[in-house]
């Protein structure tokens, strides 16, 4: 990793700066820890749609909503540096193509692992759905738990955040979105 080292280094002045000591015996790995764990939160950067989806869109005569539920995401909120997790509820109306059911959380956690806003983050999952597939509509929502509002600020642990975007029919259907709410909100079988 191009910036472990700088990281390192930024995690041991942080330790100091809170009045730690970061040579002590449990913190002693703690900077080289928190550079990997950086590495991994951040992995969205360096990923592409082009390469998540990798060609697994195929042809499909399928007209039928595609919903894909309860997808757990986990993201860093650009505010604070403090997660937010929760699940994404995906649906997409094919418009002659499908993507391979193990894409859409790909997609979902290279949009995740990156700082964000909920809110944009579920926009940038319908627009890249809308770009690979062009389907007839796409419906996405997201509901996260924030740590920035359980754990500082208001300390409201029992928030929830809920987000959505529709485009194409579930925009412009009240009975296309109805049936998408229907489905991501019945119980699991």
């Amino acid at each position: 990793m191009k910036n472990h080292e700088k990281l390192k280094k930024l995690t041991h002045s942080l330790l100091q700066e809170i009045g730690e000591d970061p040579d002590r015996e449990g913190l002693l790995k703690t900077p080289s820890r928190v550079a990997k764990s950086w590495k991994y939160f951040s992995q969205g950067y360096d990923q592409h749609l082009e390469d998540i989806v990798n060609k697994a869109i195929f042809n499909e005569s399928s007209k039928d909503m595609v919903v894909v539920r309860d997808v757990e995401f986990f993201s860093l909120c650009e505010h604070h540096l403090l997660p937010f997790f929760g699940k994404t509820h995906v649906g997409y109306i094919p418009n002659g193509k499908v993507i391979g059911l193990s894409k859409i959380p790909r997609i979902i956690d290279m949009y995740a692992r990156r700082l964000q806003v909920q809110e944009r983050l579920t926009h940038q999952i319908a627009d890249a759905i809308q770009d690979v597939l062009k389907p007839n509509g796409v419906a996405i929502v997201m509901e996260g738990r924030h740590m920035c509002m359980q754990m500082r600020g208001v300390e409201k642990q029992n928030s929830l955040a809920t987000t959505s975007t529709m485009l194409g029919r579930f925009r412009e259907s009240v009975r296309t979105r109805n049936e998408f709410m229907y489905l991501i909100n019945r119980p699991n079988i």
